[in-house]
């Protein structure tokens, strides 16, 4: 009897271990959901969190931007001033303004009647350059004035050439016959070296750059050559046989070096058409600014497109 007692007794802790043991695994079981779903809430709690932050981010910058844009708008342009007085040179200019605007500049093309006007303003201070002539012309104005404007970029060589209102060809040039040639010393240089190419005249030193009417050795032809106002020279194609001119002033007549001039010039880059400011400025940001966008490519194609047959890039 006692012996059965001790064993039912063993059952009953038996059991009794195996009911509790069956419910800590039941609960650690149940447990295991719940911890995934906390990791997953954690998770996208994370997630929010950073694409939360992400916008914000991205509308800071997109403040930021907006911020600069309106800095960039409100902020005061430098204004450069350009003197000069005819096509292309404008047309040229006019085709850079935006560019110079975009990082900050101001392009103010200011226009003059003629040449000398052009010089004067730039030695005086009153432009901060100008884009008409070359570079011997503007050594011209130096030394006549005791002036410092410096020659700071090449764009293109203007194509020069003579012209004759009933002359078809060289061949038809007489004996005796009128030529207008400019009256500055350089262009008138720039013309005689053109006659003396061309055998019609020889001079007495052919390598100079420094030419008068006077420094003719030899004419065979004893042409009649005389000094002629630059801006006078398309009123001389109507009264002499044969004229000097640019393709900027003789178009203003209809006519075009590679069409109607008998006599064209080889190219020479000591002619060639230039941006020109002072000894003092040369160096200056505006300056710069200028050099660059005047040597785009978009002035290149413009001078290579619109100005084919007038002239040629030298950048």
């Amino acid at each position: 009897m006692k012996n059965i007692k001790i064993i039912l007794l063993a059952l009953v802790l038996a059991f009794t271990f195996a009911a509790c043991g069956d419910n800590t695994s039941k609960e650690q079981n149940d447990s295991k959901p719940a911890d995934n779903k906390n990791v997953e809430q954690n998770k996208k709690e994370e997630t929010n969190k950073d694409n939360a932050e992400n916008k914000e981010s991205k509308e800071n910058e997109e403040t930021d931007k907006k911020n600069a844009e309106n800095d960039n708008e409100n902020k005061e342009l430098k204004t450069i001033k350009v003197a000069s007085h005819v096509s292309p040179m404008i047309d040229i200019l006019e085709l850079i303004k935006e560019d110079l605007e975009s990082i900050g500049y101001k392009l103010e093309i200011v226009k003059v009647s003629d040449n000398v006007q052009a010089n004067v303003a730039l030695a005086n201070k009153e432009v901060d350059a100008n884009f008409f002539q070359h570079e011997l012309f503007m050594q011209m104005y130096n030394d006549k004035n005791k002036a410092n404007l410096v020659a700071v970029q090449p764009i293109y060589n203007a194509i020069v050439a003579f012209y004759g209102k009933d002359i078809k060809s060289v061949k038809d040039i007489k004996d005796n016959a009128t030529v207008a040639v400019p009256s500055d010393p350089t262009n008138m240089t720039r013309a005689l070296r053109i006659l003396a190419a061309n055998n019609l005249i020889t001079l007495k030193d052919p390598e100079s750059y420094s030419v008068k009417i006077e420094d003719i050795k030899d004419n065979p032809m004893k042409l009649n050559i005389m000094g002629v106002s630059l801006l006078n020279l398309n009123e001389a194609y109507n009264e002499k046989d044969l004229v000097f001119n640019y393709p900027a002033y003789i178009s203003k007549i209809g006519l075009t070096p590679m069409k109607n001039g008998l006599l064209i010039e080889d190219t020479d880059d000591k002619f060639a058409i230039s941006l020109v400011a002072r000894e003092d400025n040369k160096d200056s940001e505006e300056i710069q600014a200028l050099i660059r966008a005047l040597t785009m490519d978009k002035v290149k194609n413009m001078i290579n497109t619109e100005l084919e047959g007038h002239a040629l890039v030298c950048f």
